[in-house]
């Protein structure tokens, strides 16, 4: 329920702020004195999108709120699902800048447009003379026929269903695809992948080989050396070790004369230690050292292979290629895998498929048995509203495919005169009989519960007299149901409220602005009878105006 909006700093209102009560408001004014600007004001907190064309002042920011009444519309899994504090009274929030940054609240939490444009469906239906259109539409009137059927939460869950499955069928499109292409590549890639595995690739083995290399290609001169130093050492008879051998023992005598002596003595010990193990190593190393062709043409074989890979996949390193086998091999494995995803992925689909074909009919089965009582309906309002040779029929399309709203087209059929043969309403129904037309079915919103506020904006356009009353009475009957707010320029309606508005334009000296206040009932005496006499109020008009309040309030 729609309890309060305020509105700051939008197109031609400076501020103000209605409050609604349960039953029928009515809202009136002037042409031009802002009443289509509050409904522009009211879609932002529904979703719309805005600029900062709709600031008044443009160095503020424009603000326009309202407070809703939700305790009984069973809302909370919705602000659950999407992590939002409920509350039963809800506050929607827009907020626009002069910057032309435009930021959306829920209860003081932030929020997408769209999630606020989600929640604003489920709360206020605003109905303009340009809504009209939408009873054209075969989606506007599948819904309308659902919503009479009792089928709006089977119809909701249908089209998250099928929203589903469509996603699983793309997914099942695109696996098929790469199968197809991936059909190409395996080749390829098992190729890459044998050439890579005979390798028989090992992390290091590249740096172990370059070391060899070295080793073998120097081999000669390697062993040369080795067998000089051992000569040098201890072979010759003047040999750095007989040398030392002889200075060590007679430093040995000497080491006790003094701790310098001594330290000398004992280092040169260890030298010469030192020494003999570097000449039996030399002397080893030089009998392993010698040229071997075949180990020395194995090594550069082999490197010969690391480097041709490596720039065959322009790669630096063996780690590089061993990456690159293992990611050859994953794919291959995701090749061989597609088949079976495949086939479980088409037996998904083919379940959520025979799932929804099966329920597509049962709903089917519910909408038909429902057309003859929605047809009775649309037709007993249509002819209280001045139509009473009026026809009207639902024409029903099966699909052979399904579609998000089942396996059904609807189609109203009417024609308003009498021997008419019914036909698309664009076809048939001119401007006043499509807002009568409109009228009758939006009052089958009421009837079963489907929203908790529907705004008018202008319905009446077209009629008037005994037509305009007994428009009035239908709206009277649906806001015994719902809150009804009728935006009107006819006094038979403007009569019929619980509360009653009447937008305003001034002028100060600088700038035009709109403003709203509720009527007193003296007020709405002298409002009423301007709707009925125009400018220049008559006494006789003032007494119709006390006259249709008093009929009405009784």
């Amino acid at each position: 329920m729609f309890r309060l909006l305020s509105i700051k700093n939008y197109a031609l209102i400076r501020e103000l702020e209605m409050q609604f009560p349960e039953a029928l408001t009515v809202i009136t004014g002037e042409t031009g004195a802002g009443k289509s600007i509050m409904l522009g004001a009211l879609s932002l907190i529904l979703g719309k999108r805005a600029d900062t064309g709709v600031l008044m002042d443009k160095k503020k920011k424009c603000v326009v709120e309202g407070t809703f009444r939700i305790r009984d519309y069973q809302l909370e899994s919705f602000f659950s699902s999407h992590d939002l504090d409920f509350d039963e009274q809800t506050i929607m929030r827009r907020e626009i800048s002069p910057s032309g940054r435009s930021r959306a609240f829920i209860n003081d939490t932030p929020v997408r447009l769209d999630l606020m444009k989600a929640l604003g469906d489920k709360l206020v239906n605003i109905h303009s003379q340009q809504e009209t259109v939408t009873l054209n539409d075969s989606a506007f009137q599948l819904g309308v026929l659902d919503g009479y059927a009792g089928l709006n939460a089977e119809a909701a869950k249908f089209r998250k269903d099928f929203r589903i499955y469509k996603q699983k069928d793309r997914e099942l499109s695109e696996l098929k695809a790469l199968e197809q292409k991936s059909a190409a590549d395996l080749e390829y890639y098992n190729f890459q992948l044998e050439e890579l595995d005979k390798a028989m690739l090992r992390e290091g083995e590249q740096e172990e080989l370059e070391g060899e290399l070295d080793i073998l290609a120097n081999a000669e001169e390697i062993k040369q050396v080795l067998l000089e130093l051992n000569l040098v050492l201890e072979e010759e008879e003047q040999s750095v070790s007989a040398s030392l051998s002889g200075l060590i023992r007679r430093l040995s005598g000497l080491s006790g004369y003094s701790k310098e002596l001594g330290d000398i003595y004992k280092r040169l010990d260890s030298a010469a230690i030192e020494l003999s193990d570097i000449a039996t190593e030399a002397g080893r190393l030089s009998e392993k050292s010698s040229l071997d062709p075949g180990r020395l043409a194995a090594v550069n074989e082999r490197l010969d292979t690391l480097y041709q890979l490596q720039h065959k996949h322009r790669v630096q390193s063996v780690r590089e290629l061993i990456d690159l086998r293992d990611s050859f091999r994953k794919k291959i494995n995701s090749i061989g895998s597609l088949e079976k995803q495949i086939e479980d992925l088409e037996k998904e689909t083919d379940r959520l498929y025979a799932d929804l074909d099966k329920r597509a009919m049962e709903i089917r089965k519910r909408r038909k048995a429902a057309f003859p009582g929605f047809e009775d309906h649309v037709l007993s309002v249509v002819r209280q509203l001045g139509m009473p040779d009026a026809v009207f029929r639902v024409r029903h399309k099966a699909l052979q495919e399904l579609s998000h709203d089942g396996k059904d087209k609807i189609i109203f059929l009417f024609n308003a005169n009498r021997g008419g043969e019914p036909k698309e309403l664009n076809k048939v129904v001119s401007g006043g009989e499509m807002s009568r037309l409109m009228l009758a079915v939006k009052s089958l919103v009421s009837e079963h519960n489907l929203l908790p506020t529907i705004v008018f904006d202008e319905i009446d356009a077209g009629v008037s007299g005994d037509i305009a009353d007994k428009m009035g009475r239908i709206l009277e009957r649906m806001a015994a149901k719902m809150q009804v707010i009728a935006i009107t320029h006819l006094p038979q309606i403007a009569g019929k409220g619980e509360a009653h508005y009447k937008v305003y334009k001034e002028t100060d000296q600088s700038q035009t602005y709109s403003g709203i206040r509720a009527l007193t009932p003296e007020e709405r005496v002298e409002e009423i009878a301007q709707l009925l006499s125009g400018e220049n109020v008559t006494a006789s008009a003032v007494q119709t105006a006390r006259e249709l309040l008093d009929i009405f309030k009784g």
